[in-house]
């Protein structure tokens, strides 16, 4: 017999992926510059020159048996010590190399992080809508997944809903800022309001909740006054799972780290965790040639200029043609309330027209679909005729 939970998992995609698949066969069909897809977000923008010139560099210049070898299993110290110093010159921290540790992704830090938190049968609590896979890694670490609904208005924190949800089970509080799906950065005000009641329940069940932050949309903001609150500043039980994969337009390449606040008591002994996690899955020694990439990219990101006209030209026309959209402050995805209260079918009608929408069950939130705009601007263009023709099939 096999692990029928895994082979359940391989044999099922996910419904994003689910759907690129079929983009890329419909488009054999028919051709590329007949289907829009918006399903997946896979940047658009190229890597910014400065990385291409800097790998470059570090292949032709640098040692070639230890650009391509082994590091220690949280990674190069000094790469370590580098983000270490660029993250507290940022944020006002006070974080060491010892804080961090470098992994293959945004998915390879949430699961050596839950994993290094969780024992069988305890609770994250995840604001939804979310990335769908946040309940995988929760539920193969042992844990449980328990969605928490955001507001129905704007989709910032629900307060609430939080306090109602905590139990004697909750282990840590998940959350994505900005946001997959909605493009929603969490406020300062919620986050310094959420760290506030975490403080007061962990004292008074004598057990601490951690605040997990998954972060590879920070620097994804399209306006000078949306400011991205850093969770470290707030709360001191909280840690923060990175990725370069979009900052630097690099998805294919899974590099990023998770950080550990050291103003946590228990700092050391979170960081073994997880250090003791990567190794039980097998997540040592991320890549050394992009450690090093990174390391030389501090402050450095992919022209999100195109992603902020993409967002300004679809929120447009789609309000104009009736559809009801959530309007992203960051990340590069659009949220659109569904004009009939499936969602599934209304994506399935989308196809008719070949757009592809993600439905929004998938995130855990009914009645909207995701539009992806991380794509040509040319392609929303030759779009938008589309879109005005299945907001018209509905009236």
């Amino acid at each position: 017999m096999l692990n029928e939970k895994n082979v359940n998992l391989g044999k099922v995609r996910s419904a994003i992926r689910e759907l690129f698949e079929y983009g890329k066969k419909r488009k054999a069909e028919i051709g590329e510059d007949k289907v829009f897809d918006f399903s997946l977000g896979n940047p658009s923008v190229p890597v910014p020159a400065e990385v291409t010139k800097i790998l470059s560099e570090l292949i032709n210049c640098g040692d070639p048996v230890a650009l391509h070898g082994y590091t220690s299993a949280p990674g190069d110290y000094n790469v370590r010590k580098t983000l270490a110093d660029y993250t507290n010159s940022q944020f006002g921290t006070n974080l060491t190399a010892d804080c961090f540790y470098m992994t293959c992704g945004a998915s390879a830090s949430l699961t050596a992080t839950l994993n290094a938190l969780l024992n069988e049968g305890e609770e994250v609590l995840t604001l939804v809508p979310c990335f769908p896979e946040y309940k995988v890694f929760c539920e193969h670490a042992g844990g449980r997944f328990v969605a928490v609904d955001t507001r129905e208005d704007d989709m910032q924190i629900d307060l609430e809903k939080i306090r109602q949800a905590l139990s004697d089970k909750t282990k840590a509080v998940l959350i994505n800022s900005p946001n997959n799906p909605s493009g929603v950065v969490y406020s300062e005000k919620s986050i310094k309001e959420l760290a506030k009641m975490l403080n007061g329940f962990s004292e008074k069940r004598g057990s601490p909740v951690y605040l997990i932050s998954d972060e590879p949309y920070r620097e994804l903001v399209y306006d000078d006054s949306i400011k991205v609150p850093y969770v470290m500043n707030y709360y001191d039980r909280s840690i923060v799972c990175y990725s370069y994969s979009k900052s630097l337009s690099l998805p294919g390449e899974r590099i990023g780290y998770i950080a550990v606040n050291n103003k946590m008591e228990e700092w050391q002994e979170v960081f073994a965790g997880i250090c003791g996690a990567g190794r039980a899955l097998g997540f040592v020694c991320a890549p050394n040639l992009f450690q090093q990439l990174v390391a030389k990219t501090c402050g450095i990101t992919s022209d999100i200029s195109v992603y902020k006209r993409n967002r300004d030209r679809l929120c447009a026309a789609l309000s104009d043609y009736g559809f009801k959209v959530v309007k992203p402050d960051g990340a590069f995805y659009l949220f659109v309330k569904s004009p009939e209260p499936d969602a599934n079918a209304f994506a399935e009608r989308a196809k008719s027209y070949e757009l592809l929408i993600v439905p929004g069950d998938s995130f855990g939130r009914k009645g909207y679909a995701r539009i992806s705009y991380c794509v040509a601007p040319d392609m929303i263009e030759r779009s938008l005729p589309a879109f005005k023709a299945l907001a018209e099939s509905y009236k």
